[in-house]
C-alpha cells in the first residue's frame, strides 16, 4: 500500500450497500466526488450527505448487471453485508481498472483511513484494518497535541514570504524556519493569534 492525496472533484464514487457502513464511507468521499449508493434500503444517515440513491435489489445480481451499474465508476465500494457479493464486485472492478474498497470480504486495492482535516493540512491514518483503536488514537493525540497546527502552518508560509525577499542565503532560511517551528514559546503564541505568534518571530528571528 502507498498513501497517496488524491483529487475526486468531478469522480464517481458507486456505492453498493445501503447500510451505516455505506452511509459512512459515502461521507467520507462527500462533497467532492459524485457519489451513487445501490441498496435495496437506505440508512437514516444518508440524509443530508448528498449522495444520490438508487434502489436496486443486489440479490442474486448477474456480473452484467454489476457491470452496468459501475459505469463511470472511478472508485467502487463494496459495503454489503454479503462477502461473496462484495468479493464479485471487486474481481469486476479489478478488470475494468476501477480502484476498490471493500467492507467485508478479500480487500481491496483502496483503504479508506481516519483522517484529521485543517484548513491548511490533511493527515491521513491508518493501521490495514489491524487497529482501529490504534488509529482512533493516533487521530485524538494529534488532536490534542498541535491544536494550534492550521495558525503554525499559516505562520510558516508567511515566514517563508518573508525570508525569500528579505533572506538570500538558503541555510539562514531554513534556520528560521526550522527554529520557528521547534519553538514551543512561539507555539504559545499561537494560541494567542497568528499575529501574537508574528510578533515573537520578528523580535526572535528576524
Amino acid at each position: 500500500m502507498i498513501p497517496l492525496i488524491l483529487n475526486f472533484s468531478g469522480k464517481n464514487v458507486v456505492i453498493f450497500g445501503g447500510g451505516d457502513v455505506g452511509a459512512r464511507k459515502a461521507g467520507f468521499f462527500c462533497p467532492e466526488a459524485d457519489i451513487t449508493v445501490f441498496s435495496r434500503s437506505f440508512s437514516s444517515r444518508f440524509s443530508g450527505i448528498g449522495a444520490t440513491l438508487v434502489e436496486t435489489d443486489l440479490s442474486g445480481v448477474s456480473d452484467q448487471a454489476l457491470l452496468q451499474l459501475l459505469t463511470g465508476a472511478y472508485l467502487a465500494v463494496a459495503a454489503t453485508p454479503d462477502p461473496a457479493l462484495n468479493d464479485r464486485i471487486g474481481t469486476l472492478c479489478r478488470a475494468q481498472g476501477i480502484l476498490f474498497n471493500n467492507a467485508w470480504g478479500e480487500r481491496g486495492d483502496v483503504l479508506i483511513p481516519s483522517v484529521i482535516r485543517g484548513e491548511n493540512f490533511i493527515i491521513s491514518i491508518s493501521t490495514g484494518g489491524k487497529s482501529p483503536a490504534v488509529t482512533r488514537y493516533l487521530r485524538e493525540y494529534l488532536q490534542s497535541s498541535l491544536p494550534w497546527l492550521d495558525r503554525m502552518i499559516g505562520l510558516q508560509e508567511r515566514l517563508r514570504l518573508h525570508l525569500r525577499q528579505t533572506e538570500p542565503a538558503i541555510q539562514k532560511r531554513r534556520a528560521a524556519l526550522s527554529g520557528v517551528l521547534h519553538d514551543q514559546e512561539v507555539w504559545a503564541a499561537l494560541a494567542e493569534g497568528e499575529e501574537a505568534a508574528w510578533s515573537l518571530v520578528e523580535r526572535r528571528y528576524l
